[in-house]
Formats: structure tokens, C-alpha cells, sequence
């Protein structure tokens, strides 16, 4: 029996988010703007963050693309009344947003946003000379986690008269050429007035496909942010265990499942240190602020555990993995990465060349979703070994991304392969 529009609409926007997509681009260029202008949602919610008025940490937002099926190819928006004949605009997809941060002292973030995402938008602002030095940071870093699908966003139309914006759009295209994106759809909008936001949403669901998933594999979630919901003063028993919030990359989990965490925690036996793994229990899990019995890969999402809330709080557990018990990745102490190195260092407002690494360098490594220091202690012709300051759960042959410290800021200089030392 064929399924009603009303009952297919409804199923689309109760679902869970079936794609992520990031935002990137400079700080101040629009991101977190355009997310509040697509979602209604502000996604700086930390108080630097609204003090500062960029973003600190990532920011998630889901979003439901609409389509009239009356007023022709483009007719999208996000509210489900046509703005054009008031008709009804029917649910296409629903999509999760990451806002990642602009800052220069933010890349480690960003970075860890980058690796739970399918696709990425990249927001130059029109109103500044393009690009900027996180603008080639972000797009470098989107290269190398190998993030294939991309629409760049030309922001703040409304700020700047025609002759700047198409000496904008010039300065974009000339950026882009010889990278991944060169031929990349860039579309012009004003996230502050709501103007052309139908023609990107008609890009994003163009060009930015929902990719095929593998729900059969081991589950494996990336952890991207670690909180403790209960409000001061909540009597214990009221409380609620620990959240850990983030996305599947494969394989999928259920309410009531025993999960494993990796790295876990540092504990203290028999006077040694050690990093244990971390077992519990799934007690609820939450996508787009409803519950749900499962989750798949696609969207960021919550999951509820049984945790002592003291144990997640503050971040605490951001970089680690969560699967079935015995079924994850190796955790790292120390790295055998084979090296590729950059031939310009990226973000910086000088032309510096990417010297060799060096012995007794420290160095910041991002993988899947986790930030760690590295000090270097072997180097042999590409392939580099450190001893990490904070062990990373992962898989052998990840990418690893590089960033050295070029005066007060971590800079991205390559990415290397793990590999056995």
C-alpha cells in the first residue's frame, strides 16, 4: 500500500539526521549565524563563547530541508510553509549541523569536528580579502581527513556593492585552484537576512549526497563532547548518569546495550599509572531532542550512559571511542607515523616554508576526534615516532593530522599514517 505524503513527511523529520555536514571557514566569517538562520538554534552556548562571540567548542544543530513542490527546482527552505505560496513545503532530509570554530587557537577543535563529518560547507565572508588564515587552515585540514564534498559559501552579500563581491568570488576561485575544491560550487548569501538560503539548501542536497552506511559493522562512535546533565543540588537519587555526545562511523547501538570506552580513564594500581578501559551501560539515547531505541551512522547525537556524572564532566571524555566490549581499535601510548609534510606552513600571515621535524619536538596529533601531544623520539626517512601525552584509540593506517607550534599558535604542517612501529 502506497504510504501518504503526510506519513512520509512525518517519518523524515522524526527520524534521526541521516548526513553530518560541518561548517568552516574563518572566525567572525557567518557560521554560527547561518546555523541559527537554518536551525533557529544558537549554537555558542558556553559562556566565553557568547562574551567572545566566537565559537570554543562544537556546536550541533539538526535541520530539516523542505521542498515546495509547486514553485519549481529551487523552492527549498526550513520551515514547512512555502515563503513564496504559503503551500505546504514537504520534508526532503534531515541533516545534522557541527558549527567548528574559526579561531586560530582553536584548530585542535576543529579538527576533532572534522572527523565526524560527510561533507563541509566553508564560509568566506565577502566583506574581507579572501582567503583568510583559517579560511586556508580549514580547507587544507578538509583535504587531508579527506572530506570529498564541499559547497563554499560566500557570506555577507549584503555588506559589500556587486564590483567587490565578483572581485570576492574571483579571489575565492583563485584560492581554490590546484586544491581538491577547485571546482566546487560557491553560492552567495546573507546569513544575517535569510537572502539566497534556497539556493544553498538546493546545493547542499545537489551536491552533498547522504553516503552509504554499513550497519552490520562493529559500532565505533567518536566522542565529541563529555557532560554532566544534572543540575546543582539534584539529590542522588534523581541524578542522571553521563553524556557523551558525538556520531557512529559504522554499525550502529541501542538502548540498553553494554558499551566500551577507550582510552578510558588514568588510574593508579600498585603504584604504577595506567589508562583502563571504561564498561557501562546504555541508558537512553537522544538525536534531535527525541528519544530513540537506535542509532545509526549519519547524525550527532547523545547517549545517556550509567556513568558517575563526575567521570564525563567538563569534556573530560572528548577524543575517546565507544564500542562493544573487546571489539575496539588498539590504544596508542606511542605513534610510528609515516609522514607527508605540507610544503607552506597553514594559517600563518607569513609565507614559511615546513621545516623537517626534529628530535625532542612536541607536536599536536589529531585523530578520529581525539587531540593529543606527541614528543618526537625516532626519526627515520618518513616515518617519525613520539610518545603521546594523552593516549588515542584507533585503528592502524588513520590519518593523523600535524600541527607544530609557530610562535604562541599550533599550526598545521602534514598529516602522517600509523602505522606498526
Amino acid at each position: 500500500m502506497k504510504q501518504s505524503t503526510t506519513t512520509i513527511s512525518n517519518s523524515i523529520a522524526q527520524q534521526q539526521p541521516v548526513i553530518s555536514i560541518g561548517l568552516c571557514g574563518h572566525v567572525d566569517h557567518g557560521k554560527t549565524t547561518l546555523l541559527e538562520k537554518l536551525s533557529g538554534k544558537w549554537a555558542d552556548t558556553h559562556s566565553e563563547e557568547l562574551k567572545r562571540g566566537i565559537t570554543i567548542r562544537l556546536g550541533y544543530a539538526d535541520v530539516v530541508f523542505r521542498k515546495c513542490e509547486n514553485c519549481g527546482e529551487y523552492a527549498y527552505t526550513v520551515q514547512e510553509t512555502c515563503p513564496n505560496c504559503k503551500g505546504e513545503a514537504i520534508p526532503v532530509r534531515k541533516v545534522s549541523f557541527v558549527d567548528a570554530p574559526g579561531h586560530e587557537s582553536l584548530m585542535a577543535t576543529m579538527l576533532s569536528g572534522a572527523a565526524i563529518i560527510d561533507g563541509a560547507l566553508i564560509l568566506v565572508s565577502a566583506a574581507e580579502k579572501c582567503p583568510q588564515p583559517q579560511t586556508r587552515e580549514h580547507v587544507t585540514a578538509l583535504e587531508i581527513i579527506g572530506i570529498k564534498n564541499v559547497i563554499v559559501v560566500q557570506n555577507k552579500i549584503d555588506m559589500v556593492d556587486k564590483e567587490r563581491a565578483l572581485e570576492n568570488y574571483k579571489e575565492i576561485k583563485e584560492f581554490l585552484k590546484g586544491t581538491a575544491y577547485e571546482n566546487v560550487p560557491i553560492i552567495p548569501i546573507s546569513a544575517q537576512y535569510g537572502a539566497n538560503l534556497d539556493k544553498l539548501i538546493w546545493a547542499i542536497e545537489t551536491y552533498i549526497k547522504t553516503p552509504s552506511r554499513d550497519v552490520n559493522k562493529d559500532p565505533v562512535m567518536l566522542v565529541a563532547r563529555s557532560f554532566d546533565i544534572n543540575r546543582p543540588g539534584t539529590m542522588p537519587k534523581d541524578m542522571k548518569g553521563g553524556v557523551l555526545g558525538g556520531a557512529l562511523k559504522s554499525g550502529k547501538l541501542s538502548a540498553g546495550q553494554d558499551i566500551e570506552i577507550r582510552p578510558g580513564r588514568l588510574v593508579e594500581e600498585k603504584n604504577q599509572k595506567m589508562w583502563k578501559p571504561i564498561l557501562t551501560r546504555i541508558a537512553a539515547l537522544n538525536t534531535g531532542g527525541m528519544q530513540v531505541e537506535e542509532i545509526y551512522p549519519g547524525g550527532s547525537f547523545g547517549l545517556l550512559t550509567m556513568l558517575d556524572p563526575a567521570i564525563v564532566k567538563s569534556d573530560s571524555l572528548t577524543g575517546a571511542v565507544i564500542g562493544l566490549p573487546g571489539k575496539l581499535p588498539k590504544v596508542w601510548d606511542e605513534m610510528a607515523l609515516e609522514v607527508k609534510l605540507l610544503e607552506r606552513v597553514v594559517g600563518a600571515s607569513d609565507e614559511l616554508k615546513v621545516e623537517p621535524i626534529k628530535m625532542n619536538e612536541i607536536l599536536m596529533l589529531n585523530v578520529n576526534s581525539a587531540a593529543t601531544v606527541g614528543i618526537v623520539y625516532e626519526i627515520t626517512k618518513n616515518k617519525v615516532k613520539a610518545r603521546l601525552k594523552l593516549p588515542v584509540c584507533a585503528e592502524e593506517g588513520s590519518r593523523v593530522t600535524i600541527s607544530r607550534r609557530v610562535g604562541n599558535r599550533y599550526r598545521l604542517i602534514g598529516y602522517g599514517i600509523i602505522v606498526k612501529k
